[in-house]
């Protein structure tokens, strides 16, 4: 429409798009019009939002450029229309009714933890508020936790079901109230609340007296399973060895580190180095565990994160830890709430009965969850926030990236599972949900991949899964097309979509497993992508991937086959080999060997395993980096030199690297020494791959990338050596952060025969010749 009535004045109409719902941003924008005397109205669509304004032209202009300038701190403009249309004369500004639609691709802010002034009210004795758990505003909470469709409106969230009384509905319409227009606005009468109780669900205490008899416990080395803002936690009493030993057992978790809660910045600088950065990091709205140097030496610690050079430690998110972390006045471990094997529990009931063999108690709240999602995990490498699990805090921003032309459904990988919708340049994430090795890790994977097609208002109409032949797919009965991407060339890719990145460039996809192309197990690639295609260029030489799946657990059975491969049976002349291997073992192993029908491998994270073996390290690995963590730990940055490694055409050939490693543990050399020359060698592979691959950009990607000694060594090299290096920091580098490289994998090479394609459950390979 055109037709601008007078010389004076006009009307505007603007459209605006990015994070512009769940942030205060209709009440900005309602005071930011009646400041400059224009009428009009804003409201909420499926695209973000539209306001219709109207006054004169100066005004109308500064209007303009203070919407963007002036945006609430968690607000992002990504695109602004502008058109003129016909006056219509309004007598006011006002907030008009959210429009719905079918489709939305408004985004939503992440959950965020509370703002200085919810704090203040939280421990103000005055405040009607006064230790609420459950206080927010428009700056601060509960976002896409509570959401279930977009426009986002308190109709559409899982508070929906609590009217808001007279006093929170008269802030809820003041203007002058920076909870005008708060969405889940709440308070001790309208709102959640909420109750403590056993393990027959019996309810022992309510409101103030349940936190307080929590905390009682908790001091008794009880564990407590605790409903926070995406799903549920299991607490204890960080410095009583005895409480968190029992929560180890119980949850069938004897080693891996637990992250500890603490109440504030002072106290985690208690326990850890903690640059400028990372305490901005720690106090940021995203309130993510991050992983930090320890300086502390407290014996309790030892059962905290054993064998760890990092803690991983977060302060609280949402009022309710505030209270309980500052009550509590010590450091509480603070792990997420499931079974070993089993996803998040989010609902109180499901809790019940999942947790019943590990937790003591329940505090929970009868605030419905809408989209469970853990604790996210961050570090700082180069300077930089490096995600290593996206979920609470993060989720659902975007990430912008090419896409194909029509919604794709990502479906990720097995291990660390993260769906994903890609519609229209962006990357929509679902929140981490884990390994798929149950039934109800499956489940809750349909879930989240639901929950985002109702709140996006999206169908996709082609899939994209990993490559391996027991990838899980929907259905089997599933018949839309679809694509099967290779892991390690999405692990490349995935660097390349967050950074934007063109072709030509090298990457390198160092990790533990991966299915390749062969019919081998890949995870030290080094790929050379171009715009008409990929192929892998270099890779460690291949060795038995003995016992499959329990390689990756006992470390010896990968230094066994690097032996044999270097020595072939005279590698049970070694007394190492002799004494930690049974005669039965020996025997089948010998078998298996010989007939050399079994998997092979080419995984750099099972040649870090076979070091740590040499280096000293017993028994088996009881999580996934566990041994891996443990030789980088042993690395001193003092220590120079480095093993050699030989590149042959199409191979990297670790030989004569495993014989000075094993010349060095013959000397008795240290354990650090060994571990950093390891290392080293690794720094220098880099470089050299760079060298011979002559493209500017290279990219660093894969699990073992998250080693803070070998990428920040790595990048360091390169950018000596006069390379561009890249990794991901605002996707995980590990299996969590691959769908972004499935996408770019469709949308660069889908209709070739560069990436698998075909439906359902089956699939015909064609692979670009190296």
């Amino acid at each position: 429409m055109t037709g601008v009535l007078t010389a004076k004045q006009e009307r505007w109409r603007l459209r605006v798009q990015g994070v512009v719902q769940g942030i205060g941003f209709r009440p900005f924008v309602w005071r930011l019009a009646r400041e400059l005397g224009l009428t009009g109205w804003v409201k909420n669509d499926a695209a973000g939002a539209q306001i219709e304004v109207e006054g004169a032209i100066a005004q109308l202009q500064q209007f303009q450029q203070r919407l963007l300038v002036e945006l609430p701190a968690a607000g992002r403009c990504d695109r602004l229309q502008q058109e003129r249309l016909t006056l219509q004369g309004d007598r006011e500004f006002v907030i008009a009714t959210s429009m719905a639609s079918e489709q939305s691709t408004a985004q939503l802010p992440p959950d965020r933890a509370p703002c200085s002034a919810c704090l203040r009210e939280l421990w103000d004795l005055r405040d009607r508020r006064y230790r609420y758990p459950f206080l927010n505003c428009t700056v601060c909470g509960p976002r896409a936790s509570i959401v279930r469709q977009l426009p986002y409106d308190r109709n559409r969230t899982t508070l929906a079901t609590f009217p808001l009384c007279p006093d929170c509905q008269r802030e809820y319409q003041d203007p002058s109230d920076r909870r005008f227009h708060a969405q889940p606005i709440a308070c001790p009468t309208c709102g959640p609340q909420l109750q403590l109780w056993d393990a027959q669900g019996q309810v022992l205490a309510r409101h103030d007296q349940a936190l307080a008899e929590a905390i009682a416990a908790l001091r008794q080395g009880k564990i407590l399973a605790l409903k926070g803002l995406g799903g549920f936690q299991l607490l204890v009493d960080a410095q009583q060895t005895a409480a968190v030993q029992r929560l180890r057992d119980r949850k069938r978790r004897p080693h891996k580190p637990l992250a500890l809660l603490l109440p504030n910045l002072e106290a985690a600088q208690q326990l850890c180095q903690i640059s400028a950065t990372e305490a901005e990091l720690l106090q940021s709205p995203a309130t993510p565990i991050v992983l930090l140097k320890a300086i502390a030496s407290e014996p309790w610690l030892a059962a905290i994160a054993p064998d760890c050079c990092e803690l991983g430690l977060m302060l609280p998110a949402t009022p309710l830890h505030h209270l309980l972390s500052r009550d509590f006045g010590q450091p509480l471990v603070a792990t997420s709430g499931n079974r070993s094997g089993d996803p998040l529990c989010w609902d109180e009931t499901e809790a019940l009965e999942s947790l019943g063999a590990i937790a003591d108690l329940w505090l929970v709240h009868d605030r419905p969850i809408a989209l469970p999602m853990d604790d996210s995990v961050t570090q700082i490498i180069d300077g930089q926030i490096q995600v290593l699990r996206r979920a609470r805090g993060y989720v659902p921003t975007p990430i912008a990236i090419a896409t194909p032309a029509e919604p794709l459904l990502v479906l990720g990988s097995w291990q660390k599972n993260t769906p994903a919708i890609a519609a229209d340049g962006q990357l929509q994430l679902a929140p981490y949900v884990g390994d798929l090795e149950s039934l109800a890790a499956c489940d809750r994977r349909q879930q989240v991949i639901e929950h985002l097609q109702t709140v996006m208002g999206l169908q996709p109409t082609a899939w994209v899964a990993d490559a391996h032949p027991d990838a899980p797919l929907l259905t089997p009965t599933e018949t839309r097309l679809g694509w099967h991407v290779q892991h390690h060339l999405a692990h490349v890719l995935a660097v390349a979509a967050e950074h934007q990145l063109q072709p030509p460039f090298l990457g390198l996809a160092w990790d533990g497993s991966g299915w390749g192309l062969d019919q081998t197990v890949w995870g030290s690639e080094a790929l050379i992508c171009q715009t008409e295609g990929w192929q892998r260029w270099r890779h460690l030489q291949p060795w038995p991937l003995l016992g499959g799946d329990r390689a990756a657990k006992e470390p010896r059975r990968s230094a066994l086959a690097l032996f044999w491969q270097l020595e072939g049976d005279r590698c049970w002349d070694l007394p190492e080999l002799q004494t930690v291997f049974s005669p039965t073992e020996r025997s089948l192993l010998q078998a298996w060997l010989s007939r050399d029908r079994g998997l092979k491998t080419s995984s750099l994270g099972r040649l870090f395993e076979a070091i740590a073996w040499l280096c000293g390290w017993q028994g088996e690995q009881s999580y996934e980096g566990q041994v891996a963590t443990w030789l980088e730990n042993q690395c001193d940055p003092l220590i120079a030199g480095n093993y050699p490694l030989e590149l042959t055409e199409t191979e990297i050939d670790w030989r004569s690297l495993l014989q000075a490693v094993w010349c060095d543990r013959q000397a008795d050399l240290s354990t650090a020494i060994i571990a950093t020359r390891f290392h080293r060698s690794l720094i220098q592979l880099t470089v050299t791959l760079a060298q011979q691959a002559r493209f500017e950009q290279v990219i660093l990607s894969g699990g073992c990338f998250q080693n803070r000694f070998l990428l920040e060594g790595a990048i360091a090299a390169l950018r000596s050596a006069g390379f561009q290096p890249y990794w991901v920091q605002q996707l995980p580098p590990n299996d969590g952060g691959i769908a972004a490289g499935q996408v770019l994998a469709v949308h660069w090479y889908g209709g070739s025969k560069h990436v698998l394609s075909g439906s359902g459950t089956t699939a015909q390979y064609s692979h670009a010749a190296g």
